[in-house]
């Protein structure tokens, strides 16, 4: 099966400068594949967390990876605020683009649709349209002082997400997570790391189809046991609470961030 590359091999396409987008954390977070951008040192990237992120964006902050987030939030839930990210913003490392939920999937449809941009209402009168130069407000063509916002679509470079299974024929199963399929659309490759490939056509089982993306979305696969560790893989496996507990200390600090790299990611990956 050419598709099946190993971990390395399989995330060389995103390059330095890349659009990338992400899952949010109940959807498969690839943090094998994180970790292997990491130790390559890939740099400059143009991050789209759809709609939100936690230590998967922190990481690639802090490590130095990310040029440009564009996402809605970012944090580490009951564990409080996300440091290196909060670090990043308040220095003006990285580029905040701003969104809210709705208008990230909304982008991201007008991409799979192949349209050039979104219309969405909700964001009138907010303060996020204030930051947004690249949303227009223009009067409803089908009414008279009806404003609308228009989002021009977001067609990443690549969508990376992790996933419980794909088949031999390069059909991956994403069961009711269906902002992968958006993120597979609308991108020009699609990376996608698994917990086990099965000698099957899942397309033909009843069972599984309706949840399956069909292999012609997706450019490469490498298999990588528990590869969300430490994000949970819903339905499969939970978060490693007192992993995250320790990364949110180590990282509240540049130093400690440091440490927590060489001893968790500029390491052999665990079998």
């Amino acid at each position: 099966m050419s598709l099946v590359q190993s971990l390395d091999d399989a995330v060389s396409s995103i390059i330095d400068g890349a659009m990338l987008v992400v899952p949010r954390e109940v959807c498969g977070v690839p943090m094998a594949a994180t970790r292997a951008l990491v130790r390559r040192g890939v740099k400059n990237l143009h991050l789209v967390a759809l709609p939100t992120s936690s230590m998967q964006a922190d990481m690639l902050i802090g490590a130095g990876c990310v040029a440009t987030l564009e996402t809605s939030a970012v944090g580490l839930g009951e564990l409080g605020p996300a440091p290196r990210f909060t670090a990043a913003v308040l220095s003006g490392a990285i580029r905040m683009k701003d969104a809210t939920c709705p208008a990230l999937h909304a982008a991201l449809q007008a991409a799979e649709k192949g349209v050039p941009f979104m219309p969405l209402r909700g964001l009138i009168g907010s303060d996020v349209l204030k930051y947004r130069d690249d949303w227009k407000v223009i009067d409803s063509p089908f009414g008279n002082s009806d404003p609308i916002v228009l989002l021009p679509a977001i067609r990443p470079d690549v969508a990376l997400f992790h996933a419980p299974l794909a088949d031999e024929f390069g059909n991956v199963w994403i069961g009711r997570q269906r902002e992968l399929v958006t993120m597979a659309h609308a991108s020009q490759r699609t990376i996608v790391t698994v917990e086990k490939i099965e000698k099957r056509n899942l397309l033909d089982d009843p069972l599984y189809a309706a949840g399956t993306l069909p292999g012609f979305y997706v450019d490469a696969i490498a298999i990588a046991e528990n590869g969300a560790w430490p994000l949970p893989l819903p339905d499969h496996y939970r978060a490693d609470v007192e992993h995250l507990a320790m990364y949110a200390r180590m990282a509240a600090s540049e130093e400690g961030f440091t440490e927590y790299l060489g001893k968790y990611v500029h390491v052999t990956e665990p079998a």
